[in-house]
Protein backbone atom coordinates (compact mmCIF):
# COMPACT_ATOMS: atom_id res chain seq x y z
CA UNK A 1 0.00 0.00 0.00
CA UNK A 2 1.15 3.31 -0.79
CA UNK A 3 0.35 6.57 1.24
CA UNK A 4 -0.44 9.39 -1.09
CA UNK A 5 2.72 11.47 -0.44
CA UNK A 6 4.08 13.54 -2.33
CA UNK A 7 7.02 11.63 -3.81
CA UNK A 8 7.99 12.61 -7.49
CA UNK A 9 6.93 9.47 -9.94
CA UNK A 10 7.79 11.00 -13.57
CA UNK A 11 5.34 13.82 -14.03
CA UNK A 12 3.17 12.61 -11.09
CA UNK A 13 2.80 11.98 -7.64
CA UNK A 14 0.93 9.50 -5.89
CA UNK A 15 -0.99 12.30 -3.81
CA UNK A 16 -2.31 13.77 -7.20
CA UNK A 17 -2.67 10.22 -8.14
CA UNK A 18 -4.47 9.53 -5.10
CA UNK A 19 -6.45 12.81 -5.85
CA UNK A 20 -7.69 11.79 -9.52
CA UNK A 21 -8.55 8.38 -8.60
CA UNK A 22 -11.16 9.66 -6.14
CA UNK A 23 -12.11 12.41 -8.40
CA UNK A 24 -13.25 9.49 -10.82
CA UNK A 25 -14.70 7.70 -8.01
CA UNK A 26 -16.73 10.70 -7.53
CA UNK A 27 -17.79 11.28 -11.23
CA UNK A 28 -18.65 7.79 -11.22
CA UNK A 29 -21.19 8.38 -8.87
CA UNK A 30 -22.62 11.09 -9.99
CA UNK A 31 -22.99 9.35 -13.01
CA UNK A 32 -24.88 6.17 -11.35
CA UNK A 33 -27.69 9.10 -9.63
CA UNK A 34 -28.34 10.76 -12.92
CA UNK A 35 -28.61 7.17 -14.44
CA UNK A 36 -31.18 6.61 -11.74
CA UNK A 37 -33.26 9.56 -11.69
CA UNK A 38 -33.24 9.62 -15.24
CA UNK A 39 -34.73 5.91 -15.11
CA UNK A 40 -37.29 7.37 -12.70
CA UNK A 41 -38.04 10.58 -15.48
CA UNK A 42 -38.78 8.20 -18.12
CA UNK A 43 -40.75 5.88 -15.97
CA UNK A 44 -42.97 9.14 -14.58
CA UNK A 45 -43.13 9.97 -18.39
CA UNK A 46 -43.85 6.93 -19.63
CA UNK A 47 -46.87 6.38 -16.99
CA UNK A 48 -48.38 9.81 -18.04
CA UNK A 49 -48.20 9.11 -21.83
CA UNK A 50 -49.32 5.54 -22.38
CA UNK A 51 -51.67 5.31 -18.95
CA UNK A 52 -52.56 8.83 -17.11
CA UNK A 53 -53.82 11.03 -20.01
CA UNK A 54 -54.89 8.22 -22.42
CA UNK A 55 -57.36 7.24 -19.34
CA UNK A 56 -58.04 11.16 -19.08
CA UNK A 57 -58.93 11.29 -22.39
CA UNK A 58 -60.91 8.30 -22.63
CA UNK A 59 -62.93 9.19 -19.60
CA UNK A 60 -63.47 12.40 -21.54
CA UNK A 61 -64.82 10.70 -24.93
CA UNK A 62 -61.95 12.61 -26.77
CA UNK A 63 -59.30 11.09 -28.78
CA UNK A 64 -57.82 14.49 -29.05
CA UNK A 65 -58.13 18.04 -27.80
CA UNK A 66 -57.36 21.03 -28.41
CA UNK A 67 -56.25 23.37 -25.32
CA UNK A 68 -56.81 27.24 -25.45
CA UNK A 69 -53.32 27.78 -25.49
CA UNK A 70 -52.95 26.38 -28.94
CA UNK A 71 -51.45 22.69 -27.63
CA UNK A 72 -52.70 19.70 -29.17
CA UNK A 73 -53.39 17.07 -27.00
CA UNK A 74 -53.82 13.99 -28.83
CA UNK A 75 -52.98 9.95 -28.58
CA UNK A 76 -52.25 6.80 -30.78
CA UNK A 77 -52.50 3.37 -30.11
CA UNK A 78 -48.83 1.83 -31.05
CA UNK A 79 -47.96 -2.06 -31.08
CA UNK A 80 -44.70 -4.22 -29.78
CA UNK A 81 -44.15 -7.60 -30.63
CA UNK A 82 -40.77 -9.84 -30.19
CA UNK A 83 -40.41 -13.20 -30.83
CA UNK A 84 -38.43 -14.71 -28.08
CA UNK A 85 -35.71 -18.23 -28.26
CA UNK A 86 -38.93 -20.31 -26.39
CA UNK A 87 -41.80 -19.04 -28.71
CA UNK A 88 -39.25 -19.30 -31.98
CA UNK A 89 -40.78 -22.47 -32.58
CA UNK A 90 -44.36 -21.87 -32.33
CA UNK A 91 -44.65 -18.30 -34.21
CA UNK A 92 -42.70 -19.87 -37.27
CA UNK A 93 -45.25 -22.07 -37.18
CA UNK A 94 -48.11 -20.11 -36.72
CA UNK A 95 -46.79 -18.21 -39.79
CA UNK A 96 -46.22 -20.81 -42.14
CA UNK A 97 -49.94 -22.31 -41.42
CA UNK A 98 -51.26 -19.44 -41.44
CA UNK A 99 -49.67 -18.27 -44.85
CA UNK A 100 -47.34 -15.51 -43.78
CA UNK A 101 -44.12 -17.45 -43.97
CA UNK A 102 -43.20 -14.68 -46.75
CA UNK A 103 -42.49 -12.10 -43.71
CA UNK A 104 -39.62 -15.23 -42.14
CA UNK A 105 -36.22 -14.32 -43.30
CA UNK A 106 -34.05 -17.36 -43.77
CA UNK A 107 -29.53 -17.20 -44.21
CA UNK A 108 -27.51 -19.78 -44.44
CA UNK A 109 -24.42 -18.03 -45.78
CA UNK A 110 -25.91 -16.04 -47.83
CA UNK A 111 -29.71 -14.37 -47.57
CA UNK A 112 -32.73 -15.32 -48.73
CA UNK A 113 -35.60 -13.43 -49.27
CA UNK A 114 -39.31 -13.41 -48.88
CA UNK A 115 -41.13 -17.15 -50.16
CA UNK A 116 -37.52 -18.20 -50.56
CA UNK A 117 -37.48 -20.76 -47.21
CA UNK A 118 -37.77 -24.10 -49.61
CA UNK A 119 -34.49 -22.76 -51.29
CA UNK A 120 -33.02 -22.54 -48.01
CA UNK A 121 -34.10 -25.70 -46.96
CA UNK A 122 -32.93 -27.74 -49.89
CA UNK A 123 -29.24 -25.40 -49.65
CA UNK A 124 -28.87 -26.25 -45.82
CA UNK A 125 -29.65 -30.01 -46.78
CA UNK A 126 -27.43 -30.10 -49.48
CA UNK A 127 -24.28 -28.69 -47.76
CA UNK A 128 -24.77 -31.05 -44.83
CA UNK A 129 -25.10 -34.15 -46.92
CA UNK A 130 -21.65 -32.90 -48.74
CA UNK A 131 -20.41 -32.82 -45.02
CA UNK A 132 -20.05 -28.56 -44.66
CA UNK A 133 -21.15 -27.34 -41.69
CA UNK A 134 -23.70 -24.73 -41.49
CA UNK A 135 -25.11 -22.21 -39.84
CA UNK A 136 -28.94 -21.19 -40.55
CA UNK A 137 -30.67 -18.32 -39.14
CA UNK A 138 -34.16 -17.53 -39.76
CA UNK A 139 -35.98 -14.78 -38.08
CA UNK A 140 -38.25 -11.57 -38.66
CA UNK A 141 -37.08 -8.65 -39.20
CA UNK A 142 -38.30 -6.07 -36.04
CA UNK A 143 -40.01 -3.39 -38.03
CA UNK A 144 -42.21 -5.92 -40.09
CA UNK A 145 -43.24 -7.97 -37.50
CA UNK A 146 -44.71 -4.94 -35.85
CA UNK A 147 -46.13 -3.87 -39.06
CA UNK A 148 -47.53 -7.67 -39.58
CA UNK A 149 -49.24 -7.37 -36.10
CA UNK A 150 -50.94 -4.02 -36.27
CA UNK A 151 -52.17 -4.67 -39.64
CA UNK A 152 -53.69 -8.55 -38.08
CA UNK A 153 -54.87 -6.88 -35.06
CA UNK A 154 -56.48 -4.29 -36.43
CA UNK A 155 -58.55 -6.42 -39.15
CA UNK A 156 -59.81 -8.42 -36.14
CA UNK A 157 -57.79 -11.75 -37.55
CA UNK A 158 -56.79 -14.71 -34.48
CA UNK A 159 -53.45 -13.92 -33.95
CA UNK A 160 -52.11 -15.67 -30.95
CA UNK A 161 -50.97 -12.53 -29.05
CA UNK A 162 -48.44 -14.38 -26.50
CA UNK A 163 -46.13 -16.25 -28.97
CA UNK A 164 -45.53 -12.93 -30.73
CA UNK A 165 -45.16 -10.98 -27.40
CA UNK A 166 -47.73 -8.47 -28.35
CA UNK A 167 -48.21 -5.71 -26.56
CA UNK A 168 -50.82 -2.80 -27.50
CA UNK A 169 -50.64 0.36 -25.97
CA UNK A 170 -51.57 4.11 -26.38
CA UNK A 171 -48.97 6.92 -25.93
CA UNK A 172 -49.56 10.70 -25.90
CA UNK A 173 -48.29 13.49 -28.09
CA UNK A 174 -48.30 17.03 -27.28
CA UNK A 175 -48.52 19.17 -29.68
CA UNK A 176 -47.18 22.86 -28.79
CA UNK A 177 -48.65 25.81 -30.37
Amino acid sequence: MFEPEDKPMGDATLKALTEKSNELQDLNSQVEELEMELGKLKASTRELSEITIPNMLSELGLSEITLKDGCKINTATYYSARITEENREEAFEWLDSNGFSDIIKNTVSISFGRNEDESAKKLVHTLDTDGYTTAQKKWVEPMTLKAFVREQVEKGSDLPLETFNVYIGQKTKVIKK
